[in-house]
């Protein structure tokens, strides 16, 4: 007689392994973009980058599979198709898998994605000594009781560590346990609306001070990557803040009022506050050496970065790893290879590697260019002075971050498309300007949770709801867009950028 266990259902071997709608959408979107007769000036090569282009766009769009797998996966369409695909240089010659599997890994050799790696390690010692935690503190212990002191104190904590911790899913990773402390210690309702609010700032404020702060972000390296590639030139960190601090700190008052408005305090007062934050910073004790080497540290590249071109030669990215060297050193150094390696998003460095490799290709086999005098020459944008063409272009990059979830993705999928654009296109305005300024709107990842790391942190407290979010967000959204057309007409045209 047969076992009840023997009898049991077993999962049909078909739907384990059912492919992801939205995998199976891409490779159409893949085989229809190859199967399209665009011929004319666009090589065989480039029709080929076009598809792959279809294919990641949808792939990360969707989610259908990790972005760790999906750059492995356009890494190997990338060795096969264009390795079979005739060279644009000698179309009787094959550039061959070698050649082709090459190009799809240059861009591990680019000094921006050096800089994000350099970056994420800063942020994982950060963590590793506790010094992010102390600095959120300490902050939060000087502003107050009252509800609007201690959402201001949440902008402030957001800023200091946009200026130390350069990735914003490891600020929010550290701030948000400190808040939810806080909201736990004051007696505060989970759902009720200074908790909310609260949540909300610290998402918000994290994307808006990613405009303001070069290194604050990850899209906004991959920028200044494809700046140098494609342009020849870059902005540095000192007039990056400088055009952008402005703009964020006017965009922190639109955040603090919007949320004072849409999710008014149920209380002016928390009684007890300070005193709990109090309590937390003393629990952490004196500030040990490790921390305060590593904070010397922190000053010490901030005032390298800020003084680029001014005071030295030496680029962002090699301070960034002198000061790696001075942090890894044995007996004076805060950390080992073993206490960061687990800290790292090592996924994040194989993403952004790809995606930098992704968009040298597109220039590479021609179809960026062939691109962007489609987009000319079917927009009408070559008969727009420069604010109309960053109206139309940054509407554009806002619009469509609505269907990504990775601001990384989304400017390895379109910003080099962009700046071929602004490569063709009539008349005398600043290039290098226009792109940091599109490089801007490609952090404007406010309506949905879902269109940024952080967001995603924060809606996990279960504070707020998703119409909430979209609500203040879409405020934020509609005056930051705005205030970009506003400042690009005024101050940045002023500082020479627009």
């Amino acid at each position: 007689m047969t076992s009840p266990a023997a009898t049991s259902p077993i999962q049909p071997p078909a739907a384990r392994a059912s492919v992801p709608w939205g995998l199976a959408l891409g490779i159409a979107a893949l085989l229809v973009v190859l199967a399209l007769p665009l011929g004319g000036t666009l090589p065989p090569a480039g029709q080929r980058m076009l598809a792959i282009l279809a294919f990641a766009v949808v792939v990360w769009i969707t989610e259908a599979v990790s972005y760790e797998a999906s750059a492995i996966i356009i890494t190997s369409l990338m060795a096969f198709l264009i390795g079979t695909a005739p060279t644009v240089a000698d179309p009787a010659k094959l550039y061959g898998t070698s050649a082709a599997i090459t190009m799809a890994l240059t861009g591990f050799s680019n000094a921006a994605l050096a800089l994000v790696a350099g970056a994420l390690f800063l942020a994982a010692a950060m963590t590793h000594t506790g010094l992010d935690r102390r600095i959120a503190l300490y902050t939060l212990s000087r502003v107050g009781t009252s509800t609007r002191r201690i959402l201001l104190g949440a902008i402030a904590v957001t800023v200091l560590l946009s200026l130390v911790v350069p990735s914003a899913t490891a600020r929010s990773a550290c701030v948000v346990p400190i808040m939810m402390g806080v909201i736990a210690a004051f007696g505060v309702e989970r759902r009720s609306n200074v908790a909310a609010g609260l949540m909300i700032v610290v998402a918000q404020a994290t994307s808006i001070w990613n405009v303001g702060i070069q290194t604050a972000a990850a899209q906004n390296l991959l920028t200044v990557g494809f700046m140098e590639k494609m342009l020849g030139q870059r902005v540095s960190w000192i007039d990056w803040l400088v055009a952008g601090a402005p703009w964020a700190v006017l965009m922190s008052a639109v955040l603090y009022f919007t949320v004072l408005w849409m999710l008014p305090p149920e209380s002016d007062r928390i009684a007890g506050g300070r005193e709990a934050v109090e309590r937390e910073l003393a629990a952490l004790g004196p500030m040990p050496g490790a921390q305060k080497r590593l904070l010397g540290v922190a000053v010490a590249l901030l005032l390298a970065w800020s003084t680029e071109g001014k005071l030295h030669s030496f680029d962002t990215t090699s301070t960034t790893y002198a000061g790696l060297v001075l942090l890894l050193l044995p007996r004076w150094g805060v950390m080992s290879w073993k206490d960061v390696q687990s800290r790292i998003p090592w996924g994040t460095v194989i993403v952004f590697g790809v995606g930098i490799s992704l968009g040298t290709a597109l220039l590479t086999t021609q179809a960026g260019q062939w691109l962007a005098n489609e987009v000319i020459a079917r927009t009408g944008l070559a008969s727009l002075g420069s604010l109309g063409i960053l109206a139309v272009l940054s509407a554009f990059l806002i619009a469509v971050h609505l269907g990504f979830a990775s601001a990384t993705a989304l400017t390895s999928a379109l910003l080099p498309i962009l700046i071929s654009v602004l490569a063709i296109l009539p008349g005398d305005f600043n290039r290098l300007g226009l792109t940091m300024v599109l490089g801007f709107a490609v952090s404007f990842g406010f309506i949905l949770p879902v269109n940024a790391p952080q967001n995603m942190v924060c809606l996990g407290t279960d504070t707020f709801n998703a119409r909430q979010f979209a609500r203040v967000g879409g405020v934020v959204t509609v005056i930051g867009y705005v205030l970009l057309l506003v400042f690009s007409a005024t101050y940045w045209r002023w500082l020479g950028w627009t």
